[in-house]
């Protein structure tokens, strides 16, 4: 049996790229298009689940978070069951706050030009 863990974030942040009205080209800390495509792999398509993670862009190194909306999409629209599992055992996600309408596809989080 899987341990209980707790979320360290629970409230999605500012410059969420999962969030609607924000500009990916204007995320801090250093934006590249490159990396963010490559996060692909932290989604779950068609029935292949990936194991991997989408840390937030505020997280500190060494000390990584979800990223809020990524974690709200895959466990909801994205129907990534590792993570549901997984988080099956996490003691707060029903307090996540989410900021604002969500995108419901990774492909809509990139920017647009």
């Amino acid at each position: 049996m899987m341990e209980k863990f707790e979320l360290r974030r629970i409230k999605q942040c500012a410059k969420c790229p999962w969030r609607v009205n924000t500009n990916p080209n204007k995320i801090p800390n250093g934006y590249s298009k490159e990396k963010h495509e490559a996060l692909s792999c932290t989604i779950s398509k068609g029935g292949f689940t990936s194991t991997r993670a989408m840390a937030c862009h505020e997280s500190q190194v060494g000390r990584e978070d979800y990223c809020i909306g990524w974690l709200h999409n895959q466990l909801g629209p994205g129907n990534n069951i590792w993570l549901r599992f997984r988080f099956m055992n996490c003691t707060n996600v029903s307090k996540i706050r989410l900021i604002g309408e969500q995108h419901s596809r990774f492909e809509d989080t990139l920017p647009k030009h």
